[in-house]
């Protein structure tokens, strides 16, 4: 009877335990080299985080400068074949001369972000 007990609470902690890891927020550093848009947000070059929460496929992703949320943007989660061998930008180049945003890859992980670059989404200079 104890046994059942302990094994109980065990896979009750267990589950919890997975239950908000997979709910927990990760973050990650992006570096911007060039003027870039983000959701309708224009980012200075300069150091970024990103922050998502979730296991995927779809998130949101909050682009922070310090603690300042500077651009929100829908994104999926993309498994990868082979860990990235660095951190990059993915950036696309538009006709009009701009830079968008389309991507995020991480060093020594199998996954990536791509980004649904929508202009519905919150503009730069919002804070939370």
């Amino acid at each position: 009877m104890k046994f059942a007990t302990v094994s109980r609470s065990l896979m009750m902690g267990l589950a919890l335990l997975l239950a908000s890891s997979t709910f927990a927020a990760t973050k990650a550093g992006l570096t911007l080299q060039n003027p870039t848009i983000v959701n309708g947000a224009k980012l200075k070059p300069g150091e970024y985080k990103l922050q998502w929460e979730g296991s995927g496929p779809n998130v949101e992703v909050s682009i922070m400068q310090g603690k300042t949320v500077v651009a929100k943007v829908p994104a999926k989660l993309v498994d990868l074949k082979t860990p990235s061998q660095n951190n990059a930008a993915l950036v696309r180049n538009n006709d009009d001369g701009t830079s968008t945003l389309a991507g995020a890859r991480f060093e020594g992980k199998k996954f990536a972000l791509d980004l649904d670059d929508s202009s519905d989404g919150m503009q730069a200079g919002s804070s939370k």
